[in-house]
């Protein structure tokens, strides 16, 4: 009798998926990294406070030009 779920292609087929499982909690430990480094500079840093908040209202300083990238929802204040 075989086990369906035995075998040298369940095996490879697992080993694919802890890859895959690895190469993701990469990623998330990097953007973990990031978002930590943005909290520490919003925590310290009066600029990084007045750009995030500026961003997320939109907002520039007169003389100022807003500039948006086609296909870019988020909008960037140089």
């Amino acid at each position: 009798m075989l086990d369906s779920e035995a075998g040298f292609r369940t095996w490879l087929r697992l080993r694919g998926d802890l890859r895959a499982a690895e190469a993701r909690i990469e990623a998330l430990r990097d953007e973990i990294a990031a978002l930590e480094e943005e909290t520490e500079a919003l925590r310290t840093d009066p600029f990084a406070i007045e750009s995030a908040i500026r961003e997320d209202l939109q907002l520039a300083r007169p003389g100022e030009t807003v500039v948006r990238l086609i296909g870019d929802t988020t909008p960037r204040i140089p």
